[in-house]
């Protein structure tokens, strides 16, 4: 088991903060969010961690392994995962964000849940939400399941009842479940996998019939996505 950090963006939506250094270097509760996520997945039966870096890429210091996304400013996150490719053919992978923040008890969930593609998800997800934002279902993406299985996500929603979760940004790729991502991929032309986010990515696996199974966490995380995030944040508990 290997994991996969997703780090090359900017994070534009941060201003200032990210002039110098990338969203991932951002500062809460005392610890920058990609030492956050290398504590929680260090902390697991993961073996090895690497993360693709594209802006500001030479300011990453950790003894790790890395994939470049060389064309980070024109491309999603699902071209600066193809940077790592090698691994996702071979291994299987715990693939995270880099604004998020989690508990280790998240990531050995995904890890000990079985299926070939597999998420967390926050049935808790209001709670979060109501701090970081006044209307919650301003940002919400719907998210809905049939047992375990995800049916439907990161669609406009237009109540509450279309959201059962929140979809952290944690992800599980078996090797066989990567080959159905790239079945997918292959047929798509390479501008539409620039502009390609990963909802829209499962979504469109879930369409074309590809299993995506979910598990819930059961403790708290953070997303920053903002300044206001971080602003949200400063009262609460550090994730343990």
């Amino acid at each position: 088991m290997k994991g996969i950090i997703l780090a090359a963006g900017r994070g534009s939506r941060m201003g200032d903060l990210t002039s110098t250094l990338p969203k991932c270097r951002t500062v809460l509760h005392g610890k920058e969010l990609i030492k956050w996520q290398l504590d929680s997945l260090g902390s697991t039966s993961i073996q090895e961690i690497a993360i693709i870096r594209g802006y500001l890429s030479k300011t990453f210091d950790f003894d790790l392994t890395y994939f470049e996304n060389k064309r980070w400013s024109e491309t999603n996150m699902v071209s600066s995962l193809l940077s790592a490719m090698k691994w996702l053919e071979s291994y299987s992978c715990i693939v995270s964000y880099s604004d998020i923040v989690y508990s280790s008890d998240a990531v050995e969930r995904l890890i000990g849940f079985n299926g070939d593609i597999v998420i967390t998800y926050d049935p808790n997800w209001e709670i979060l939400w109501r701090k970081r934002f006044e209307d919650p279902l301003s940002d919400a993406e719907t998210f809905k399941l049939s047992g375990n299985q995800v049916v439907e996500i990161g669609q406009e929603a237009s109540s509450s009842a279309d959201i059962e979760g929140q979809y952290m940004g944690l992800i599980k790729f078996s090797p066989l479940g990567w080959s159905q991502v790239m079945l997918y991929l292959n047929n798509l032309s390479e501008a539409d996998v620039d502009k390609m986010d990963m909802t829209t990515l499962l979504q469109n696996l879930i369409k074309d019939g590809v299993i995506i199974n979910a598990v819930s966490i059961q403790d708290r995380w953070f997303e920053v996505d903002s300044e206001s995030d971080l602003r949200a944040y400063i009262d609460e508990a550090p994730i343990n």
